[in-house]
């Protein structure tokens, strides 16, 4: 079997729908744009398209489907089906988790609406070309995410934290980062912040709210980038009906190239 790796982006969807990967989608076929799913009941989707709009950092637009739709626009990803093509889904109800399941195909109907949001999974690849590390896919491991108390723009009823995601950087060369991210704004841009993660209301690196704790080795700084795992920590305190997301790390693999929605401006 070839490394997951080479895995082309089609042959990454048709191995997760047949139950073969549940774990992280970093490793995936690197260089492709990897997403964030978000599924709300109809009359609540006007509302989370303007919580997007407002909050582009932590919820860069891919897609907004039609109510009912589980087909992403074929020039993202040809015959996929976002109802079993991410390894684990996570069903939320009056804002607690409910449970977790490896497809949607008895959960997803004509009322709901589904969102594709940018992920930083998208430009871990241009980082590591870069030379910079990649310390979740080095240590085989989930990105961790936290949540800070940096609060997000409210849209009717969607508020509450935005949450990070954190690499660690040479602290020599965190410039280097932000500005290899920055030209991805469809993967959360430049990051948010680095340094102190006090300053952030982050209390312990050690203990994610989300993903895996990693090293961070002499001479690197936490450096922390918006995450799509936002709508999640929101979801609390929407306490809506139902709302369907990706389970963290778990991305939806697109066929579109990282490099293809890089900004070339300076």
């Amino acid at each position: 079997m070839t490394h997951p790796s080479n895995w082309s982006p089609a042959e990454a969807r048709a191995r997760i729908r047949r139950g073969e990967w549940t774990g992280p989608t970093a490793l995936l076929a690197p260089g492709f744009v990897q997403a964030n799913l978000v599924i709300v009941p109809r009359d609540a989707a006007r509302d989370f398209l303007a919580f997007c709009q407002r909050n582009p950092a932590p919820c860069p637009l891919i897609e907004a489907l039609p109510p009912g739709e589980w087909r992403p626009a074929a020039d993202w990803a040809s015959e996929a089906d976002l109802r079993t093509d991410l390894p684990r889904y996570r069903i939320y109800e009056r804002g607690l988790l409910a449970r977790e399941a490896t497809d949607l195909l008895r959960d997803f109907h004509e009322d709901l609406a589904a969102f594709l949001l940018g992920c930083s999974f998208s430009f871990d690849a241009a980082l590591a070309r870069a030379g910079l590390p990649v310390r979740h896919v080095e240590s085989g491991r989930n990105v961790p995410m936290y949540e800070t108390c940096i609060p997000c723009r409210p849209a009717g009823v969607f508020a509450g934290p935005m949450v990070v995601s954190m690499r660690p950087i040479p602290e020599a060369r965190v410039k280097q980062a932000a500005e290899i991210t920055r030209r991805i704004p469809l993967a959360h841009g430049a990051p948010v912040h680095a340094g102190d993660p006090a300053q952030i209301g982050i209390r312990d690196l050690a203990r994610p709210e989300y993903g895996d704790a990693v090293d961070i080795r002499a001479g690197e700084v936490p450096v922390f980038w918006a995450c799509g795992v936002t709508p999640q920590a929101v979801a609390r305190a929407a306490r809506l009906p139902l709302m369907i997301t990706h389970a963290p790390g778990g991305m939806f693999i697109t066929d579109r190239r990282t490099a293809d929605l890089e900004s070339r401006d300076e």
